[in-house]
């Protein structure tokens, strides 16, 4: 029984070292070449090598560059299906994967204008420890 909260806090550790990533949506911009990453890294893609990154706070606006409509869920996702996975380019130039939310599957498409918003992922365990992070919506305009 021990074992199981231990790891269990190990977990939770682990997933508090990200919450300025996934709370917060901060990203790093390479100070050698200005590209910006989400999330951070310590090696610059682009540069091909170790150099020095500043922290940013990304807007979470952007725009859907590819998309996925998941219709056969994983496990704790099967209530949520059908849904849309996507890579959003960020107006940054970051590109980061979330789902789409506030809209059906059919309405989504490439270009799409998007914003981050804050919502439950899933419920975990026994205990129903919530976890939330950032999925986008669409922008009306």
């Amino acid at each position: 029984m021990g074992i199981k909260y231990l790891l269990r806090d190990k977990m939770v550790v682990r997933s508090w070292r990200h919450i300025k990533e996934r709370y917060c949506l901060i990203g790093v911009r390479c100070k050698n070449c200005g590209t910006v990453y989400f999330p951070s890294r310590e090696i610059c893609p682009k540069c091909r090598r170790k150099t020095e990154f500043e922290e940013i706070k990304l807007s979470g606006k952007g725009k859907v560059y590819t998309y996925s409509v998941v219709h056969v869920a994983p496990k704790d996702f099967e209530k949520q299906a059908p849904y849309v996975i996507a890579i959003i380019e960020l107006e940054e130039g970051a590109r980061i994967t979330g789902q789409i939310v506030d809209c059906k599957p059919e309405d989504v498409y490439i270009g799409m204008q998007v914003e981050a918003v804050f919502r439950r992922i899933k419920e975990d365990g026994d205990d129903g420890v919530i976890t939330y992070g950032y999925k986008f919506k669409p922008i009306e305009n």
